[in-house]
């Protein structure tokens, strides 16, 4: 770690070339390329003409490296980062400079992330959202991985709402003081073997075998054996495909401790990732069809700033909660977000989201207080009017849809943004209607269909109303400051996690 004078730090001096040896492989690529050709033709390394290039090979080479490698020194003496009075900066830039600054008090999400070469020199990159940043607020690339985890781990105190550390009069703004990071309680570990058999049983391999069975049949019937030719790109893509949701899901874990909820997973690029408590918007746990032979479960959530961040494969492992797990890991998951579901029967409710469907006429309810679509409005939907409903408690709306893809929506009251009410003419004739909720963007987008016409306007009322007060209630940016906290050490504070079937005492709402 480098310190200068007026209280900035440098990131570790072989950030530029861990994060450039592409270009530097490139370098060296194009300049022994030939040799290397001859090499494996068994020539002459050296030809009879090398004598005469080898002096202008040595200049420009010699000059392109020296410039690749003062671009990179230059990158590294000019980037500095400050961790002092509520905010990060960071300054980067050689010509043109570029300083960005976020609030701690709004970060929503923190990752150390260890790329392989970076896991070999024993760096890593921190990286952490704000809210409304719109992407990530601050990287920094790359700190020595203990250097990393002590950022992190101040930041959060921080965001918690932590003292930071005051500049002394007539002394420039000094960094924050380092924290210790909190103690962390192992929730759950994700089996490769499951890692894998979800990805056999995914809705790509329903597909794959879909498109294989065509290409029999039309084969079949046309005699033209050129169908069997298209599954070859097919397959290909989609053992790539695995491969890439395999290499970035091995060995996930999660953990949950005093600063939020902290996820790891990877096999040749690492990622730890922190997720403050009460910072994520929605959640959505989902069952393909397959998966219902093991009782396999997916968890989603939206967070801010992850959303629209990166590529799609970047942005769909970060928003992951859990990949591939049972109805108990759920079920142990699901307090870590929800820590107060405000529900007396929080299983009975959770499980008539994921599994429940209305009663036939005549038969007793045992569906959890779910309001599903109108029997009239069956046609609409024949397979799943009876899955689709809603139900409220005093903390959460839950919105479930799907016979054969099970979904279940949870969108916390003081999270939704904003509502509306949406109806084709189709849904007029039935009399039924679409409520959307917005919240920040991600891979769970809550819609309750079909809803009959008056429980829908009601819905949009009860919930608008209580969206108001759940809002009210929540006073600070600080969590530990909501708990009441705010004086006690991060590595002391108390866990925000109650198991589902010690949840408060407090009847279900139902709009």
């Amino acid at each position: 770690m480098t310190v200068t004078g007026d209280g900035w730090r440098r990131v570790h001096p072989a950030s530029p070339f861990v994060r450039g040896w592409v270009a530097l492989a490139a370098l060296f690529f194009f300049f022994g390329r030939d040799a290397f050709e001859r090499l494996l033709r068994g020539d002459p390394i050296f030809d009879e003409r090398f004598a005469e290039r080898a002096p202008w090979l040595l200049i420009g080479g010699g000059a392109v490296l020296l410039l690749t490698v003062l671009g990179y020194v230059l990158s590294w003496y000019f980037t500095r980062y400050q961790v002092a009075d509520g905010y990060v900066r960071v300054n980067t830039g050689i010509l043109f400079k570029q300083q960005r600054q976020a609030r701690v008090d709004r970060v929503q999400a923190i990752d150390v992330l260890q790329p392989l070469l970076a896991r070999i020199f024993g760096l890593a990159e921190l990286r952490f959202d704000v809210a409304d940043a719109g992407k990530s607020a601050v990287q920094l690339a790359y700190l020595p991985i203990g250097e990393a985890k002590e950022l992190r781990a101040t930041i959060l105190a921080q965001a918690a709402g932590g003292p930071p550390m005051p500049a002394q009069p007539g002394e420039p703004a000094q960094p924050a003081a380092a924290a210790v990071e909190a103690p962390e309680h192992a929730v759950l570990t994700v089996p490769p073997s499951r890692l894998a058999g979800s990805l056999l049983l995914s809705e790509q391999s329903v597909g794959i075998v879909i498109g294989a069975a065509a290409s029999v049949v039309l084969s079949a019937v046309t005699d033209n054996r050129g169908f069997y030719f298209y599954l070859i790109p097919a397959g290909l893509g989609l053992v790539a495909a695995y491969w890439n949701s395999f290499i970035k899901g091995y060995n996930f874990t999660a953990a949950v401790s005093p600063d939020g909820i902290r996820l790891r997973y990877g096999l040749l690029d690492t990622q730890a990732q922190t997720l403050p408590p009460g910072r994520i918007q929605a959640l959505r746990v989902s069952q393909p069809p397959l998966w219902r032979i093991f009782g396999w479960y997916r968890i989603q959530v939206n967070v801010a700033g992850y959303g629209t961040e990166g590529s799609q494969g970047q942005a769909s492992s970060r928003t992951t909660l859990l990949p591939v797990g049972t109805l108990a890991e759920v079920l142990s998951m699901l307090p870590l977000v929800l820590p107060d579901p405000g529900t007396p029967d929080p299983v009975g409710v959770f499980t008539a989201g994921l599994k429940g469907i209305a009663p036939a006429a005549g038969k007793p309810d045992r569906d959890g207080g779910f309001v599903t679509t109108p029997r009239r409005a069956r046609l609409l939907s024949p397979l799943g009017w009876r899955r689709n409903g809603f139900t409220a408690t005093d903390t959460v709306l839950f919105i479930r849809s799907g016979r054969w893809w099970r979904h279940l929506v949870l969108v916390p009251h003081q999270r939704t943004q904003s509502m509306s009410l949406q109806q084709g003419p189709l849904a007029r004739l039935f009399g039924v209607v679409d409520l959307v909720l917005h919240t920040t963007a991600g891979p769970v987008a809550p819609r309750l269909i079909q809803a009959g016409l008056e429980e829908g306007r009601a819905l949009l009322d009860a919930q608008s109303a209580r969206a108001r007060t759940a809002r009210k209630r929540q006073h600070s940016e600080h969590w530990l400051a909501r708990a009441g906290l705010e004086h006690a050490p991060l590595e002391h504070a108390p866990l925000e996690h109650a198991p589902l079937e010690h949840a408060p005492k407090e009847g279900p709402q139902h709009a």
